[in-house]
């Protein structure tokens, strides 16, 4: 049975770096978050590998990394289907894999059949529970309650927590809420999220709410993490608008405890590069049923590249072609039971050990990037991931299936720190995580469930 702890809001900020947070703060330029942070105790945490968003969203509603969850990018190819998935890394990549099915794939596939059916998230277990679960905008949102859209004309369904919320395209209330996405570039998407968060706070309509707030994350890929820190005043108003409706701050820590994170870091890109073309000679898939020898998904700052059948070249002989590849900084596959990541020319081979790791080779390989032996275990672990996962060089992006990029801002997706480090606050939670695998557990735990 559930415990008899006070609610719970779990604040995500897409992006959001820790040094933008704790600058943030420290100078009171966020009077809202400031506050949760006077209020709270915090640290720096990680997220998972590879670090984008539908692969974090899917380990902070888990509590996995994707060998469990199974998400393993933003794009990637379905071996059952042979077909390429895209969940959205830029609108020419949508049109590259075919909109319409993209579309599905992100609103209603990501959550009904590509996230594991073993793992369980918050939303299901606190529904089982008999609490009131909610969210906004966010993209793991599988729990127990039926839900029909909004678009007109579509009859397909989604299960969600109990009160959805879901860039307009889901909503389970009439909240008076402006249509989510009518100017992204202003502001309008954490704007609906903000009316819809004074809704749910001024009704005390759930137990636990996760609050999304993408805009961070969509003018830090245009402007850089740094130049993109004064965005942050915009996030901090749609947090502000939940203590508002509570009647103040103070009131709404009374009713309420609080966890804050982002789901992945940024870091500046000047650069951009297509992976594919560390195989000029082979047969790169593009879609339909022509013989192909990889497939290749890229995206921001990580790339899978899948051995396809009938490929005249083993998996180690097509990681290597990366060495040379000027975006490349690591390259990791599996051979004869270990994970092997290559750097530089250089290689380190593990495998998990008695709770650790047992490795092999040149052990200060990956010494900068943090927990990698863990995170790139996990991601190479994922039955729906590519043979072969790359991450990228500092200051590089790799193109999409649309040719896009964010070259002259920022990206994320790698395993190097400043892509995988977040700040994470917990304000009347006991236990402060120290990864985004870490929440969900945390959230369970302050909830009494099990």
């Amino acid at each position: 049975m559930p415990g008899t702890s006070r609610k719970l809001v779990l604040i995500v900020i897409d992006g959001l770096t820790p040094s933008v947070f704790e600058e943030a703060v420290e100078t009171g330029a966020t009077p809202a978050l400031a506050h949760l942070a006077a209020s709270g105790s915090y640290r720096r945490a990680l997220s998972t590998f590879p670090s984008l968003t539908p692969v974090c969203a899917s380990s902070i509603a888990t509590g996995a990394h994707p060998d469990v969850h199974r998400i393993p990018h933003l794009v990637w190819y379905d071996r059952d289907e042979r077909r390429l998935v895209e969940y959205g890394s830029s609108f020419g990549a949508l049109k590259a894999a075919g909109t319409r099915r993209s579309i599905i794939d992100t609103i209603f596939l990501m959550n009904a059949r590509h996230l594991g059916a073993d793992a369980r998230t918050v939303f299901e277990a606190l529904d089982d529970a008999g609490l009131v679960t909610a969210a906004v905008n966010f993209t793991c949102y599988r729990g127990r309650t039926e839900h029909r859209t909004t678009l007109p004309g579509v009859a397909r369904r989604a299960r969600g927590p109990r009160r959805f919320f879901y860039y307009s395209l889901f909503e389970s209330d009439e909240t008076g809420a402006p249509l989510a996405v009518r100017n992204r570039s202003a502001g309008s998407i954490d704007d609906y999220a903000a009316a819809v968060g004074r809704w749910l706070v001024t009704r005390d309509g759930f137990d636990f709410l996760v609050y999304y707030l993408s805009d961070y994350d969509y003018a830090s890929h245009a402007l850089g993490p740094d130049g993109a820190a004064g965005k942050l005043a915009d996030a901090d108003r749609a947090v502000g608008a939940l203590l508002e409706a509570a009647g103040g701050p103070d009131e709404f820590l009374e009713r309420y405890d609080v966890l804050l994170c982002s789901d992945h870091g940024q870091t500046p890109v000047d650069r951009a590069a297509p992976l594919e073309s560390a195989y000029p000679d082979l047969r790169v898939f593009r879609g339909g049923r022509a013989r192909s020898d990889v497939a290749v998904c890229a995206s921001n700052r990580a790339g899978q590249v899948y051995r396809l059948p009938g490929c005249g070249e083993d998996v180690r002989t097509l990681a290597e072609r990366l060495d040379r590849h000027e975006a490349v900084d690591v390259t990791l596959f599996r051979e004869d039971g270990d994970a092997v990541a290559r750097r530089r020319r250089e290689e380190v081979r593990f495998r998990p050990d008695n709770g650790g790791f047992r490795v092999s080779g040149d052990a200060s390989l990956l010494a900068d990037q943090p927990d990698a032996l863990e995170r790139a275990w996990a991601a190479l672990t994922n039955p729906h991931a590519g043979e072969i996962l790359v991450s990228a060089a500092a200051g590089y992006e790799f193109t999409d299936l649309g040719g896009r990029h964010h070259a002259g801002g920022g990206s994320h997706g790698s395993l190097s720190a400043g892509d995988s480090q977040v700040p994470m606050l917990a304000v009347g939670v006991d236990s402060l995580p120290a990864s985004i695998t870490q929440v969900a557990p945390a959230v369970l735990a302050h909830l009494g469930v099990g």
